[in-house]
């Protein structure tokens, strides 16, 4: 399937995780990416899957600079923009009264400020090519779990600020939609060896009874979003999580 056939895509924190997944399936659909992260051996590792479709940026995203830097490099080298994918977020988990200035400033920057200064960035090159966005939000902030408020807090901020610019954005003939992913992550495999009770309980609450596999279940998902086949979608939030939330 090349349903992304000469696309251009930028994806922060595209060299690993739910990231590098995207990153390889948007390449065998078709697209063109410009990997985002801060991780140089991963980032390398990932351009050499397709050394004539990937290239890699080495870049702190809560930096404004690393967006505009982005957006230079996928029309340099590829010769235009159609669209982003902002999936970095990093973040501690603690209690609220716990969450430090440093820990609040974590989030916000490498998940919201990211986010804000790369559709920024991007705006004039997706109005050029009638672009589409993808943002990432988390079921952990739709549902308010413990420990996660930094985090959660950022996520709904994106979702909102999402909202916002697909309403603004429309006469533009960019597209903005919100994608909350369910998956098998490292980190969640690391929890599923340690806590396999845990993990098989709250495995067993999702309809689809599994984590998501992002290369299989989340990434087509977000190529979907940035596809023609999903012209008339904006503004809106798509769970990709096998059906553990159904938002009203």
């Amino acid at each position: 399937m090349e349903n992304l056939k000469g696309q251009v895509v930028i994806v922060t924190g595209g060299a690993s995780g739910i990231g590098g997944a995207l990153t390889s399936v948007l390449v065998k659909r078709g697209a063109s990416v410009v990997a985002v992260d801060i991780n140089e051996e991963a980032g390398q590792n990932k351009v050499k899957e397709s050394p004539q479709n990937i290239a890699f940026l080495n870049g702190d995203v809560s930096k404004e600079s690393v967006a505009e830097e982005a957006v230079k490099l996928a029309v340099s080298k590829f010769g235009k923009l159609t669209g982003l994918v902002n999936n970095a977020h990093a973040s501690r988990q603690k209690p609220l009264m716990e969450l430090t200035a440093d820990d609040w400033a974590l989030s916000f920057g490498t998940g919201f400020n990211a986010t804000l200064h790369f559709m920024k960035a991007a705006y004039a090159e997706l109005k050029k090519s009638k672009g589409s966005v993808v943002n990432f939000g988390s079921g952990a902030a739709l549902n308010g779990q413990a420990t996660q408020a930094s985090y959660a807090a950022a996520k709904e901020a994106i979702r909102g600020l999402s909202r916002v610019a697909a309403t603004e954005w429309g006469k533009d003939n960019i597209r903005v939609n919100v994608v909350c992913p369910l998956a098998l992550t490292e980190g969640v495999i690391k929890w599923r060896e340690s806590s396999p009770e845990q993990y098989k309980q709250i495995a067993d609450h999702i309809p689809l009874s599994h984590f998501g596999d992002p290369e299989n279940d989340i990434a087509p998902i977000v190529a979907f979003l940035l596809s023609d086949d999903s012209q008339y979608m904006t503004g809106q939030t798509i769970m990709a999580d096998g059906g553990d939330i159904k938002l009203r």
